[in-house]
């Protein structure tokens, strides 16, 4: 590990100037209630309240602190290699819908950070899929010509502005990147100016009853204790609670790390390029104030919760970028964690068995820059009484498109309850890392204690913080991330710091404690 690197928070966060809101404390209520405060949940927010809407934010930690907080922050239509999967499993037209609404998102990016005059760094550049090997270039040769049919100016090149050579790229011009918090920083203002109120700090915990209508509000309960009775219930929490296990079925979860840091202006690539190859690797750069530009190399992609080695990705990461742009010496590494839908597309809509007035937005694959800022633009429409510009593209209820993409759905079902059942079989021996005993400053474990697993941590000072191991979304086995320190579940992405608090959901409620002592 690079000492001089800060593993946690993101670039952005950390140069960020967002504002902080309290707490809700009494009772209130809106047209909308927005749950989550990243870009999907701002966006809906922002949209809804230039529309006239009453509307209240709730957010269960920081503002923009998930997966908004901790993206690469690219604005793009190209998503790796979507458009001749896309065209194979959905048809023409779906791919075509998805290539323009995707296109519309990141015009709609530009139109409001030119109206709201907010200075969110936000630059053209090409986008590119590239690979190296030769073996790689007949699919990209197909997804350039599926991209183009599906409306997008793509074409296939065999150079581009990196540093090393490849065998072939897909390239699709006028694209963007920003600093997505300076852009949500900005939505905040607005929002704020014309009557939206913001609440961090509020996990929201319960919704009843299952949908509003004209005569009865839904009612969201806290974990402050205040309620939120509105109209109309946006869920933007990532991995979508209020759920019932219907959408969870059909997302899989994955993180990537990222490694950043400053190189000379002429090392700029001056592009945004992703790889599969080599455990995938994603890189653009950003603008620093001293002239430099900021390097962001992400990759390492895992699964939360399975006990990857993510101290030995970070240095896989590090050593790359390094090799490829000498002088790259890492000053930020952090996570992003992404769900993706069986079916390959976000889903953006009315909740599923949730009634009419309660929506979701979730599933965005790693391209949520532009999925949030559309899903707040089909959200808000569908809220005001409008219809699906896109014809139900991003339904949540669609069974069509589920049915067509059995297997990845049979595949991610077999994922959940294999660790379900296989995690528990393990935890029954002595410990999954060690006895508590042996455990070293920066280590974890997974004991029995009363008949049921413990996930204990020992921490850099020697105390020991002890918490049922037991997910409190469906029950599945957490596992400890020993560069984040952090335990994770494998099932659905929930995540804990290790006394136990929430990071990141579907989960509601916390660990429970344990007594140290007693082990």
């Amino acid at each position: 590990m690079n000492e001089r690197a800060h593993t946690g928070d993101s670039y952005w966060m950390r140069t960020a100037a967002l504002p902080s809101f309290g707490p809700l404390r009494e009772d209130t209520e809106a047209d909308a209630a927005v749950v989550g405060s990243g870009i999907a949940g701002l966006s809906t927010a922002w949209e809804l309240a230039r529309a006239g809407r009453s509307v209240v934010v709730l957010e269960g930690d920081r503002l923009a602190g998930g997966v908004t907080g901790h993206t690469t922050g690219k604005l793009t239509a190209l998503h790796t290699a979507a458009y001749h999967g896309l065209r194979e499993r959905h048809g023409e037209d779906a791919a075509r819908r998805y290539a323009a609404s995707q296109s519309a998102a990141l015009r709609h990016v530009h139109d409001v950070a030119g109206e709201l005059g907010i200075d969110c760094r936000l630059e053209r550049r090409p986008a590119f899929t590239y690979c190296e090997r030769a073996d790689g270039v007949d699919a990209l040769r197909a997804e350039a010509e599926a991209a183009r049919a599906a409306g997008l100016d793509a074409s296939f090149v065999t150079t581009s502005g990196l540093p090393f050579p490849i065998a072939g790229a897909v390239r699709v011009d006028d694209q963007a990147q920003f600093h997505p918090l300076a852009y949500l920083g900005g939505l905040v203002d607005a929002l704020v100016a014309r009557g939206g109120r913001i609440h961090e700090r509020t996990r929201v915990t319960g919704l009843d009853p299952d949908g509003g209508d004209d005569l009865r509000p839904c009612r969201l309960t806290t974990d402050t204790g205040a309620t939120v009775s509105a109209r109309h219930v946006v869920v933007a929490t990532h991995h979508p609670v209020f759920d019932r296990a219907v959408l969870a079925t059909r997302l899989t979860q994955h993180r990537d790390l990222v490694v950043a840091g400053a190189v000379p202006a002429g090392l700029d690539p001056d592009g945004m390029y992703i790889t599969q190859e080599g455990g995938k690797r994603s890189v653009r750069t950003a603008p620093l104030p001293d002239g430099d530009r900021l390097l962001i190399v992400t990759g390492e992609v895992f699964q939360p919760g399975t006990g990857h080695d993510t101290e030995a990705g970070y240095a896989r990461l590090e050593a790359w970028a390094a090799r490829h742009f000498p002088g790259f010496t890492a000053t930020h590494r952090w996570a992003a964690q992404d769900n993706a839908a069986t079916d390959d597309l976000p889903l953006i809509g009315r909740m599923p068995g949730r009634g009419e007035n309660v929506y979701v937005a979730t599933g965005f694959a790693g391209w949520g820059m532009t999925g949030g800022v559309l899903a707040g633009m089909v959200l808000a429409g569908l809220v005001e009484g409008g219809d699906d510009p896109w014809d139900g593209l991003y339904d949540p209820g669609r069974v069509g498109s589920v049915l067509r993409t059995a297997p990845a759905f049979a595949k991610a079902q077999w994922d959940t309850g294999k660790h379900f059942v296989k995690d528990r079989l393990d935890s029954l021996g002595d410990g999954t890392g060690g006895p508590v005993s042996e455990l070293r400053p920066g280590g974890a474990t997974v004991v029995r204690h009363g008949g049921k697993p413990c996930a204990v941590h020992r921490d850099d000072e020697g105390a020991l913080h002890a918490v049922s191991a037991v997910c409190t979304h469906l029950g599945c086995l957490v596992a400890f991330n020993p560069a984040e320190r952090t335990w994770e579940c494998p099932c659905h992405g929930s995540r804990f710091d290790p006394d136990g608090r929430i990071l990141q959901g579907p989960a509601l409620h916390p660990l429970e404690r344990i007594d140290p002592d007693e082990l």
